[in-house]
């Protein structure tokens, strides 16, 4: 968004993943899911793995960034933060599991990374897809990949970085 570059070349493809809820929501994560997130350059997942196993699986494949989640436990919570910014080519990424209303949630995650000038924030927690821009920063919840409680389909997303920008797109699942 902000840290446009034009005199600069690169393509960074993210596969973003939250809410996964193994093993509560499905036995393990679904394979659909697991081959597309090994062609991209890492994953960031924005917390609720549940267990342990789930987090180990995605490393097995791809780097993994992430956050813990609500539902997460306490070796989880261990393991990753529970909110997170780091640089990808010239952008910010926050990343955060969130909590509360759905319906303020994306408002609510941008104002928690009000002063960390990020380009980008992803979020999960109402395990219903976002793909907006809120004050010129891209918020991006991918929905959950094994669930469909609050969301009409099963989803996980890619967020793309070039010198023109940062863009998000959401995959459905058939599974």
């Amino acid at each position: 968004m902000s840290r446009k570059n034009k005199n600069v070349t690169f393509k960074t493809r993210i596969g973003v993943v939250s809410d996964t809820h193994i093993p509560k929501q499905a036995p393990q994560m679904p394979e659909e899911l697991l081959e597309q997130l090994a062609h991209v350059d890492f994953i960031i997942h924005a917390g609720d793995f549940e267990n342990i196993d789930a987090l180990k699986d995605l490393r097995r494949i791809n780097r993994v960034v992430a956050v813990s989640g609500n539902m997460d436990l306490q070796k989880v919570k261990k393991e990753v933060p529970k909110r997170q910014v780091f640089n990808v080519d010239h952008y910010k990424i926050g990343i955060i599991h969130g909590w509360g209303d759905p319906h303020t949630l994306p408002k609510r995650m941008r104002e928690e990374f009000k002063s960390d000038d990020v380009d980008c924030v992803v979020f999960g927690h109402s395990h219903q897809v976002c793909n907006q821009i809120i004050d010129g920063v891209l918020m991006f919840n991918p929905g959950s990949p094994t669930d469909t409680i609050y969301a009409h389909f099963k989803s996980f997303g890619i967020l793309e970085t070039s010198p023109e920008g940062i863009t998000g797109e959401i995959i459905r699942l058939d599974s």
